[in-house]
């Protein structure tokens, strides 16, 4: 099964996270801190991200915001066929319903998902499941659950016609709660169909006849263009990472600061055991410690950028005992306390 790690990613999808950031409020430098983007990379067609850059994004986005209920609904509804480039237009222009899964379901990584995308059969009802992906966050993985399951909706609407109604559209995780604000996008109607909150399962579900309806943008001819550059960009994409590269992005994706049993939750993402993660990254010259300490100094110069943050928030958030542990630490990173290199930025 493809692992989104294994495959670089458009910017199309940080884009649009960018964008809903200034709609916000919120500064593109921001959101993209520690991500080693700019703006302007994220609008060179050539540029490829890693699946670590963008959780990045969309975690500094959901901190920013204070974690507000069913951002994931909101965000996933805004992605609409072209935001996939080829692989959209390889959808729309397939022969049946039916066609346009089975290419996009071959393809998947070259979509924007994070979660493990299934299909299956129920009686009369074709049922796509959306498995959460193993990360450290819950909110981010509530996230990235909501925006792909709203995003396949909307897109098996704008594929397979307007008037696709389905028969439901469940989420595993219990109702979010609102803290008193009001949450109107948990319960809107997504093509037809109102959230079921704590279901058996994520998943959405509609009328198996919807797979033998024609397309009315099918064409053969770019049909075959697509899927033929389709197998190119897979290809492309598939990231050889060094094995300490592919640590990077998880730590990354986790957070920085340590946990206990962090070789272990590492080598089960890599699917590797724990020796072999630890003898590549030897060969490699580095270690975990390393790449965590790493890690935590791209993190901690973040956090000291934002100074709506005490030193000691940041020292916490980064996993530190104490605000003494930090400054020890980082005056070995950086040679400076983190005060002063407040101060200096400050300056």
């Amino acid at each position: 099964m493809n692992n989104f790690w294994d495959f670089h990613r458009s910017p199309v999808s940080v884009a649009l996270l960018l964008q809903v950031g200034r709609e916000h409020g919120l500064a593109p430098v921001d959101l993209l801190a520690g991500t080693r983007l700019t703006e302007a990379q994220l609008g060179d067609p050539n540029t490829l991200l890693s699946g670590g850059q963008e959780l990045s994004v969309a975690t500094q986005l959901l901190k920013a915001l204070g974690h507000p209920p069913g951002l994931g609904l909101e965000v996933g509804a805004r992605y609409h066929f072209s935001h996939y480039g080829l692989w959209g237009y390889a959808l729309i222009t397939s022969a049946t319903a039916g066609d346009a899964l089975a290419l996009a379901l071959r393809f998947l990584p070259l979509s924007h998902a994070f979660t493990a995308i299934r299909y299956r059969e129920e009686g009369p009802l074709g049922v796509l499941s959306f498995g959460a992906p193993d990360l450290a966050s819950a909110g981010l993985q509530r996230f990235v659950v909501e925006r792909d399951l709203v995003g396949a909706a909307v897109l098996l609407q704008e594929v397979a016609g307007a008037n696709v109604d389905l028969a439901w559209l469940r989420l595993q995780a219990p109702r979010p709660a609102t803290r008193g604000r009001p949450a109107p996008v948990l319960d809107r109607p997504v093509a037809g169909a109102v959230p079921q909150w704590g279901a058996p399962d994520t998943s959405l579900a509609f009328d198996r006849r919807l797979l033998a309806r024609p397309l009315p943008q099918a064409n053969a001819l770019t049909l075959a263009q697509c899927e033929q550059l389709c197998a190119q960009m897979l290809e492309q994409r598939r990231a050889r990472l060094a094995t300490a590269q592919q640590v990077r992005q998880q730590l990354a994706a986790r957070g920085a600061a340590p946990a206990q049993s962090e070789l272990g939750l590492l080598a089960r993402a890599l699917h590797l055991s724990e020796r072999t993660l630890k003898r590549r990254l030897q060969a490699e010259g580095t270690s975990l410690r390393a790449l965590q300490a790493e890690a935590r100094r791209s993190q901690a110069l973040a956090l000291l950028a934002d100074g709506r943050l005490s030193l000691g928030e940041v020292a916490e958030r980064l996993g530190f005992a104490d605000l003494s542990s930090f400054s020890q630490a980082f005056k070995r990173w950086e040679g400076v306390s983190p005060r002063a290199y407040r101060q200096r930025g400050d300056a």
